[in-house]
Formats: C-alpha cells, structure tokens, sequence
C-alpha cells in the first residue's frame, strides 16, 4: 500500500471498519429472549476481517 491515503479511500476504510462490529448487548435478549446464550456477532449482518475478507478497492 502507498505511504499516503486519499480522504475518499480512508472514508471507504471507514465505513467498512464500522461494518465489522457486532451487535449491541441489548439486541441478543430483545430477539432471543432473556434466557438464551446467543453471540452477539450472530446477528451482525456484514462479518469482515482484514485477513480472511478483502474488500474490493
């Protein structure tokens, strides 16, 4: 990778980082119900990792 980013590529980086992240606390019981163990990165819709998944720029 070049030693400078352009702002439209550190956006798209961006907003694919945030992408990754995995649903809040709360939403696990609100779908599941209280009772059941569930990982929350189930319900993330977009799973991505640096290493296994590249993003296509």
């Amino acid at each position: 990778m070049s030693k400078y980013l352009h702002n439209a590529k550190k956006r798209r980086l961006l907003k694919k980082g945030k992408q990754t992240k995995w649903a809040p606390f709360w939403v696990v019981p609100k779908i599941f119900g209280l009772g059941r163990r569930v990982h929350p990165s189930r319900i993330t819709k977009v799973k991505r990792h640096w290493r296994r998944k590249k993003i296509g720029m």
